[in-house]
């Protein structure tokens, strides 16, 4: 609203009764002033009331006020203050005349008592307020963090030069101090990789040159090239469609040694079980790099498994068609064996599901162990796959993630490496291809068995509105805010509910989930996250969206999406029939009818993605005489595995990189432990990347590495919707933290403290989540100003 919309009525309004009531405003409170008369003036009406009038220039002289505060907290360097202490000090000024030294004058009070709240003593208030700046992607500078110092003292009444002044600005300056060589060697040794494979480059020679370095015709040497034996290092397109081929002369020389065995037919044969191998085709290495990294042979990495006489059997059907059960009962009655689930919670949940069988196993996760003496059963998540011991039988579920760009490798890996007798692939009806072509590489046996739904599942013909939402619904969306901002929204409509979203731990989703299962919430608000590793009893799925965004684009959803996540209305034995609908504004019925009714959607590339392991990252460093990550990372990237093989794709290594590129200024860690960093799971939305070369700095130095903590927790019937994911963020520092301490225990050895910081987080998250749902469902009218 303009000043020309509400000019006459409300600044006549304005006019009369200031005069009358004799109150005063400043020139810049005139606008907002006027704005909130025009709305409090009712229809027909030539005045407001004398006290509506003292609300409204109440209101507006506190904004201002606020505002002003605000100006001059970051002006002066103190951006630790946080907005709700400026408006609880402004709140507290009663004196309309109030000037900058009465607003610093009240706030003082409060910032001391806040300051007091984040922690027992001066350190752990210092280290809470950086790490909450972290938060939000700021950090102090050195006068911001002698300022926060200073306010720090005065909270705790410290004396005039109290040793902690000193020893945490000494602390800090050396911090800083480390922070910078470390991205200054890094940087170096970046530019040393760098120019160590552009030499590699321009050493590379056109094909015309390889006649005379293999000592061969034109002819044979086009032949081997087609028969994929020689190594092609580089494809360069020119113009049009034009590409130019460049080889390597070193590795071309090295293969002079074949020529013969080549004249004569012969086709080298990976090594397999009793020592005879499938045909995997006519390849060979494709560079000297390729041969010791094996990522062109990747099956004959698995030896363990290629001396078993394995078979598999592919258990593929839609979501509550029993696959899990069938693999499970197999499992409970072999003597040894292994289930690899895709999530920590589904890796439980197998655990829970054999002692129901009677059958104890132990667990293994990213961050957790659980050691049952004596168990010859394991669960595990994917990535834990144990390769080395033979087992009668394994369970791989969700077999479709071998699509997925950043963990499709691990089910490469765990399918072609689980060393079982006799392995079952479980996972939805568009795995099937990739999995057969799998075992084919494998040279192993494949059975399969196609399952069919318990329960119906039909769409709804029509839309459903918010409020008609009933008891048992799951509402999806597909982002953290969107199934927050539908919560706050059936809050003001009084319903229970239930929350579940990726950036929730797997504690807090299962027990979100129990609330919804036994009707202690009637409505559950999901992401897809839903879509695996939760047992949930839902009649109707409602998506909320039709569209998600994929980290690229934001696109329709797939027919595996709506199937996956659709396909969870309908329970056996409770919900006979499953309903999948739409929510009214969100899109048509008819779309999700379409998806539900057509076949899956089969990817074009069948290739399995494969990343290199430990052995393969020392066997690669060995070759090159290198003993830099990012070197060795650069080089497999570039030239150990080329993007036109014909059996395999290299996985979206992105973050790994970035971890060692950071990791290359930090001195004193073995290349082994610095690939184990570049695997550990960070968030690098959150400075997780900095902050995990932090910890590794200290790791370098032999010093111990402490748990990330909680952070200030206000009471969860308070907590902001900031707040909430603030300590989203906290736990899943915590998640990176215990899965380098399981890997590095001497330096991280305050497993204990991490555990229980952890047990805290999961009770304070799920108190926020039930607080709030109880409170908004006690007042219909939504009248709480709590912020959602």
């Amino acid at each position: 609203m303009t000043s020309e919309t509400f000019a006459s009525p409300a600044r006549e309004a304005f006019a009369r009764v200031s005069a009358r009531t004799g109150l005063s405003i400043e020139p810049r409170e005139e606008q907002d002033v006027l704005r909130r008369i025009a709305r409090a003036l009712e229809p027909g009406a030539r005045d407001v009331p004398d006290e509506t009038y003292r609300e409204i220039l109440c209101v507006a002289r506190r904004k201002k006020r606020v505002s002003r505060l605000v100006d001059l907290t970051r002006r002066s360097g103190r951006i630790w203050v946080s907005r709700d202490e400026i408006e609880e000090a402004v709140g507290t000024i009663e004196d309309p005349e109030a000037d900058d030294r009465a607003l610093e004058r009240a706030l003082a009070p409060v910032s001391r008592a806040r300051l007091r709240s984040y922690g027992a003593s001066p350190r752990a208030v210092f280290e809470t307020v950086q790490a909450d700046l972290v938060d939000t992607g700021r950090v102090l500078s050195p006068p911001q963090t002698d300022l926060l110092l200073m306010a720090i003292a005065l909270a705790f009444d410290l004396p005039e030069g109290d040793p902690f002044l000193d020893t945490a600005r000494r602390e800090e300056a050396q911090r800083q101090k480390v922070a910078g060589t470390i991205e200054r060697t890094a940087r170096e040794k970046r530019e040393k990789e760098e120019s160590r494979l552009r030499t590699w480059e321009e050493s590379l020679v056109p094909f015309q040159e390889v006649p005379r370095l293999l000592r061969c015709s034109h002819k044979e040497a086009l032949r081997w090239i087609a028969e994929n034996r020689l190594p092609v290092a580089r494809k360069v397109r020119e113009s049009g469609d034009r590409e130019r081929w460049e080889f390597d002369p070193a590795e071309l020389i090295a293969l002079r040694g074949k020529l013969g065995e080549w004249r004569n037919g012969g086709v080298p044969a990976a090594v397999g079980a009793g020592g005879k191998a499938p045909d995997m085709g006519r390849k060979v290495a494709n560079s000297v790099i390729a041969r010791v990294a094996a990522l062109d042979r990747y099956v004959a990495h698995f030896r363990t498994a290629r001396a078993l006489n394995r078979r598999i059997t592919l258990v593929t059907g839609p979501t509550n068609s029993g696959k899990s059960y069938t693999a499970l009962n197999a499992l409970a009655q072999a003597e040894s064996g292994l289930a690899l689930a895709p999530l920590r919670l589904l890796a439980h949940e197998f655990k829970e599901a054999l002692a129901s069988r009677g059958v104890e196993a132990s667990l293994a996760t990213g961050e957790e162990r659980i050691v049952v003496p004596g168990s010859r059963h394991l669960a595990a998540t994917v990535e834990m796959c144990p390769f080395h011991n033979p087992v009668d039988v394994a369970v791989i579920d969700e077999a479709q993630m071998l699509f997925d760009t950043d963990r499709g490798a691990a089910w490469t890996a765990a399918i072609m490496g689980a060393p079982a007798r006799h392995l079952y692939v479980l996972g939805a009806p568009d795995c099937i291809p990739m999995v057969r072509r799998i075992a084919e590489l494998c040279g192993d046996p494949l059975d399969e068995i196609s399952l069919e739904r318990k329960s119906p599942l039909k769409p709804a013909s029509q839309p459903v509105r918010l409020q008609e939402l009933q008891a048992g619904d799951a509402l999806i969306a597909f982002s953290r805010r969107e199934v927050l901002d539908l919560r706050a929204a059936l809050m003001q409509h009084g319903r229970r509910m239930a929350v579940v979203y990726g950036a929730l731990s797997p504690e807090v989703r299962r027990a979100e989930a129990q609330r919804f299962n036994s009707g202690a919430a009637d409505i559950l608000i999901a992401t897809d996250a839903i879509g695996m590793g939760l047992n949930l009893s839902i009649k109707r799925v409602v998506f909320a969206a039709l569209k998600k965004f994929d980290g690229k684009q934001t696109r329709d959803l797939t027919v595996q999406e709506v199937k996956q996540i659709g396909g969870r209305a309908g329970r056996y034995g409770k919900h006979e029939v499953g309903v999948v609908s739409v929510l009214a504004g969100a899109g048509s019925p008819a779309f999700i009818r379409r998806q539900l009714d057509a076949d899956a959607e089969i990817p074009e590339d069948l290739r399995p993605f494969v990343q290199p392991d430990a052995d393969i990252v020392k066997a690669v460093a060995a070759e090159i005489g290198s003993e830099s990550l990012y070197g060795v990372l650069s080089r497999i990237h570039r030239a150990v595995l080329r993007k036109d093989d014909p059996n395999y794709r290299l996985a979206d290594m992105e973050q790994a990189f970035a971890i060692a590129s950071a990791l290359e200024g930090v001195e004193g860690l073995d290349l082994t432990t610095r690939w184990s960093y570049a695997m550990c799971p960070v968030d690098d939305r959150d400075n997780g990347i900095q902050r995990l070369v932090g910890w590794a700095a200290d790791h370098a130095a032999g010093r111990r590495v402490l748990p990330p903590g909680t952070g200030r927790l206000p009471p969860s019937e308070r907590a902001s919707r900031e707040e909430l994911e603030r300590a989203e963020k906290r736990h899943k520092r915590l998640v990176a933290w215990r899965w380098l301490a399981l890997r590095f225990p001497e330096f991280y050895p305050d497993r204990e403290d991490a555990e229980e910081t952890t047990r805290r987080l999961n009770e304070w998250i799920e108190n926020v989540l039930r607080q709030q749902s109880r409170t908004r469902s006690a007042a219909p009218g939504g009248s709480s100003r709590r912020r959602g």
